[in-house]
């Protein structure tokens, strides 16, 4: 009976060690995994940022006298034209002093003239000896003054026009009129602290973004002493606050020569064409600023994984998974990364499932090619 069992203990024994061995046999065979041939290639990668839209021009409307609103002549959100009268302020007072200032001209005016015959008769009479030089003196004296006093009331005149020409209010650029937050009847003057409208021109929009300044030395790269960097900005992307890109690519047209002492940060202008009038002074919108990287090699980021922050591939050496860590660029477009250090061309990876794996697993398979731009 003892026989026996040592008998069934020594097969169980020798089927435990068959086993084990059929099982090592099976994990020495070769994995099917996609695999690539990494190659030298380029890639324009994306940064965004948050950026504040405005017209090209934007106007705030106020007066120029004192008065009350007798009449608006647009409406809220209206397209205009430069020229358009907008509001209208009571003529009745500043024609009255236009009137009262005309009339004044026209007195002076009559003074002078009679002045003058009385400084011309004088003369006359000083050439026959009949007058001393202190009455002619006084009589060339009597016209000046009278001809500064007309002079005077001529200035009157025309600062009484003016402000009367003032009580049409109207644009002074084309554009969309924004809210109008005063009614007919509002007593209004030169120093009220909201404007009677804004009037922001739609046909071409600035986007007002920060980047900073080691992202401004990124974007603009290398210098070209032939032309300004400026010039030699790529063109930029909006993506507008429903998540949709704008249909309309815009262009760098302005670089602050100031960076913020406080936030290390440089203003940038960036302007888009606005045909449709889609664009609105003052919504809010995000530049997407493309980066161009040249002489890389471009993965896809299923070919890797993380640990401990750091990046991995899977090389392919000998038929085998051998871990690298691999120094990616700091943008990705989201499912392919632009290595910097730790590939070199020719190297093979797998391509697909590369969290999947451990190290020393032999590896076959087909190949797989990166798709990038």
């Amino acid at each position: 009976m003892k026989k026996n069992k040592i008998c069934i203990l020594l097969v169980l024994c020798a089927g435990c060690i068959f086993s084990s061995c059929k099982e090592q046999k099976q994990n020495r065979e070769p994995v099917s995994y996609k695999t690539m041939t990494v190659s030298m290639s380029e890639t324009e990668l994306y940064r965004s940022y948050s950026a504040s839209i405005e017209g090209n021009q934007y106007v705030e409307i106020r007066p120029q006298i004192s008065g009350l609103i007798t009449r608006i002549c647009i409406d809220e959100g209206a397209r205009i034209s430069k020229g358009t009268p907008l509001f209208i302020i009571d003529q009745v007072p500043y024609e009255a002093a236009l009137k009262t200032a005309s009339a004044a001209v026209k007195s002076a005016q009559v003074k002078v003239s009679t002045a003058r015959l009385t400084a011309t008769g004088k003369q006359e009479l000083y050439k026959e000896n009949v007058i001393s030089d202190f009455e002619l003196q006084t009589a060339l004296n009597s016209l000046g003054e009278a001809e500064a006093l007309l002079a005077q009331a001529e200035a009157d005149e025309m600062n009484a026009r003016n402000n009367l020409s003032y009580t049409i209010i109207k644009s002074p650029v084309d554009g969309v009129a924004g809210m109008i937050p005063y009614k007919v009847g509002a007593l209004v003057n030169p120093s009220i602290s909201e404007p009677l409208v804004t009037v922001s021109s739609v046909n071409e929009m600035f986007a007002y973004f920060s980047v900073s300044e080691n992202q401004l030395q990124e974007l603009v790269g290398e210098p070209d002493e032939d032309t300004g960097f400026i010039e030699n900005l790529p063109m930029v992307e909006l993506k507008l606050g429903n998540g949709k890109l704008y249909a309309e690519k815009g262009k760098v047209t302005a670089v602050s020569g100031i960076t913020d002492a406080q936030t290390g940060a440089v203003g940038i202008r960036a302007s888009f064409p606005n045909p449709q009038g889609l664009l609105r002074s003052g919504s809010t919108a995000t530049v997407v600023v493309p980066y161009k990287i040249n002489g890389c090699i471009v993965i896809p980021k299923a070919a890797t994984y993380e640990i401990q922050n750091k990046v991995f591939v899977y090389k392919v050496v000998d038929g085998i998974a051998t871990s690298a860590e691999i120094k990616p660029f700091k943008l990705n477009n989201g499912s392919e990364y632009a290595v910097m250090s730790g590939l070199t061309e020719g190297d093979v990876i797998v391509a697909e499932g590369a969290g999947l794996l451990r190290e020393g697993t032999p590896i076959s398979g087909g190949t797989a090619s990166a798709h990038h731009k």
